[in-house]
């Protein structure tokens, strides 16, 4: 393999070159929906957590021939405290190593040395004098509503460290209409408000790679596709996240609204659909399910780009 650039729009469209497919499966392990053979009646937290991370580990060898990255969910994690957090931690190593980009979806947000302390969590490597820890995903998930304040030390983290952000832009959920719809005086909407300062704060110094595209993306969800074509031209040079598909309602077709002209510029993310594909087959192989699942959802997305 060649040499993996150091900026991560440029390294995440290498994976996608590599495995032929825009696509990412998240990460979201709910200890009863896990399989069968996996839980017990009897379970401690501790064997929960011990099951969670067998059957993050086997899902990862499942999709890694088919998708370039990966995007653990934190909350799934934290619930279980810090040996959950230990195991969050571990899942982002295993995939890093397996050669999958790594999405943390930790939804992160504040001001000042707050937001600091956050991005080192998060996205930073942690020196002193004797020592230097490196344990951060390639890229996180963020929430803009602080403003520049609250993410240019995750800016910060991405430009030192070649590591990548997705600010909360148009969120997938029905509920989310009710603040990002919201209009100013001038007609403006305030999700097409927040993409311009994406779109600025993306264009910082340092920050576009050799691809044209920006280390500071977007979060866009696909269930509204209209919007996605508008925000595409509003963020031009920003990879879009793109949450929705399969068990929220939005097809490949509405999946395939917030790529560039030339089939590039998102991602496309899976959880549910992908993850517990064996629900209601009590009959079925899990491993065999989840397999299938993730081969079909990612031809399906290309198919939808024209491939």
């Amino acid at each position: 393999m060649s040499e993996v650039p150091s900026h991560f729009a440029d390294r995440l469209f290498e994976a996608i070159a590599e495995k032929g497919s825009p696509v990412c499966v998240g990460l979201d392990p709910v200890y009863a929906k896990l399989p069968a053979e996996l839980r017990s009646p009897a379970a401690t937290l501790e064997d929960e957590v011990t099951a969670i991370g067998a059957f993050c580990e086997q899902v990862i060898g499942l999709v890694a021939p088919y998708v370039p990255a990966v995007k653990p969910q934190i909350a799934c994690f934290e619930r279980y405290g810090s040996p959950g957090l230990a195991l969050y931690y571990q899942v982002v190593a295993l995939a890093q190593d397996m050669g999958l980009i790594v999405i943390g979806d930790v939804k992160r947000g504040d001001i000042g040395s707050t937001a600091e302390a956050y991005a080192d969590a998060h996205l930073g490597t942690l020196a002193s004098e004797n020592e230097i820890w490196t344990w951060a995903p390639d890229a996180v998930t963020v929430n803009g509503y602080f403003g520049v304040d609250g993410t240019e030390p995750f800016v910060r983290s991405c430009r030192n460290n070649g590591a990548g952000l997705f600010v909360l832009v148009r969120t997938s959920n029905p509920g989310g209409a009710a603040i990002q719809d919201f209009q100013g005086a001038d007609g403006k909407k305030f999700f097409v408000h927040m993409a311009e300062q994406v779109a600025a704060l993306g264009d910082g110094e340092g920050l576009v790679g050799q691809s044209g595209y920006s280390c500071v993306g977007a979060v866009v969800g696909a269930t509204y596709p209209q919007e996605a074509r508008l925000l595409r031209q509003v963020m031009p040079r920003q990879i879009f996240l793109v949450p929705g598909y399969g068990a929220q309602g939005a097809t490949a077709a509405d999946c395939a609204a917030a790529f560039d002209a030339d089939g590039r510029g998102a991602i496309v993310n899976a959880s549910r659909s992908v993850l517990y594909a064996f629900a209601g087959g009590p009959n079925r192989s899990w491993t065999k399910a989840v397999k299938q699942a993730a081969q079909r959802f990612a031809a399906d997305i290309v198919a939808a780009l024209g491939g």
